[in-house]
């Protein structure tokens, strides 16, 4: 069965949900993007920046996609 174009990917959901954790200490994030999503830290920061111009990562967590946008647009301004 193929899931409208309306819905986030279960990959991209597990990337959000992540992104919405908080994390100890430093290594501890990293850790669980290579034991939970099985990506390296390179990989899935490149597929959370591409999430962050999608608009059914808006619709799917509006508060995490706006909050990460921020902070993308803040270091953009930094350089």
């Amino acid at each position: 069965m193929e899931r409208p174009e309306t819905e986030l990917g279960a990959r991209e959901r597990d990337i959000l949900a992540l992104e919405r954790r908080g994390f100890p200490g430093p290594g501890a994030k990293e850790r669980a993007i290579r034991e939970e999503l099985d990506l390296s830290p390179v990989r899935y920061y490149q597929l959370l920046n591409a999430l962050l111009d999608d608009p059914r990562a808006l619709a799917h967590d509006p508060v995490t996609v706006n909050r990460l946008r921020r902070v993308r647009e803040a270091r953009r301004a930094e350089r």
